[in-house]
């Protein structure tokens, strides 16, 4: 699988420019801030940082505020307008690269589209890509019989809702956005998440409402979460669910069926295999680099 996902990243990432495509398919052959900040971001861990300054520096050319996605050669795709998440994802792809920046990691995350992409609101993917401290997320997410960072406390979707339920994003307060004094929460958060996998994995959120298949970046992000929180096991159980979602020649899907695990949508994707190079390097990371 490691082996495999450095493949794919290195086939979705424009060797001149470092311009990294979402997906070879119409509608996905775009970049992404946050797609490719994870990109540049595996590229660093697993060594290639030549790759990861690429990059860096091709999105530290985007006017983020003016589109969600942008082409290949860094022109603006209309028809999303900018989300709340990509500022952060920037940052940490100059941050692992080694590239000077100045980034406002705080640009307008309220009332942008998360990660999902659906309507616009006050999320919590957003809130941890745009360096919200953890008092603040506390305020704003925090729900149970106890809004403080301990066990029985847990971290919603959407601000001031504690209906919206649990979202893996939280899994990015651990890495690559760490909030460490949240740790206790967010363990509580990511394994009752875990505990609900089914065979393929993951949906994005308990909220969820785009039917009962598995997405494989959710799945391979709160893996690499519960990883860095040294929850092996339970990660562990998650990394199988993946390597069940791929297929025969190891891509991973954007999502799968829940009962077959048959592909759905893009295969490969380029940020699931990002995160199952985080996640493997964190389970593993006396591997020598390669």
């Amino acid at each position: 699988m490691y082996r495999r996902s450095l493949l794919v990243l290195r086939a979705a990432t424009e060797p001149r420019s470092g311009a990294v495509v979402a997906g070879a398919r119409p509608g996905w052959a775009y970049v992404w801030p946050r797609d490719a900040g994870a990109v540049a971001l595996a590229f660093a861990t697993a060594g290639y940082r030549l790759e990861a300054r690429r990059i860096a520096r091709f999105l530290l050319r985007l006017d983020l505020e003016a589109a969600a996605r942008f082409y290949a050669d860094g022109e603006p795709v209309p028809g999303r307008e900018a989300q709340g998440d990509a500022a952060g994802w920037v940052a940490v792809a100059a941050r692992a690269a080694g590239v000077p920046a100045r980034i406002d990691t705080a640009l307008s995350w309220r009332d942008r589209a998360d990660y999902q992409e659906k309507e616009p609101g006050e999320y919590l993917a957003n809130a941890i890509a745009s360096g919200t401290p953890p008092s603040r997320l506390r305020a704003l997410f925090a729900t149970g019989a106890n809004p403080s960072p301990t066990a029985g406390a847990y971290l919603v979707r959407r601000a001031g809702d504690p209906a919206s339920g649990l979202d893996t994003a939280a899994a990015w307060a651990v890495e690559p956005f760490p909030r460490t004094r949240l740790y206790p929460m967010l363990r509580g958060t990511l394994l009752q998440l875990a505990a609900a996998s089914g065979r393929f994995g993951l949906p994005p959120s308990q909220d969820w409402d785009g039917g009962e298949d598995p997405w494989t970046a959710p799945t391979a992000w709160t893996a690499y979460g519960l990883a860095a929180l040294g929850e092996r096991r339970a990660a562990l159980h998650l990394m199988a669910a993946l390597r069940r979602a791929a297929t025969p020649a190891g891509l991973l899907p954007e999502r799968v069926d829940a009962r077959t695990g048959a592909p759905r949508s893009t295969t490969p994707l380029a940020w699931s295999h990002a995160f199952a190079v985080l996640a493997l390097r964190e389970l593993w990371p006396e591997r020598r680099r390669t």
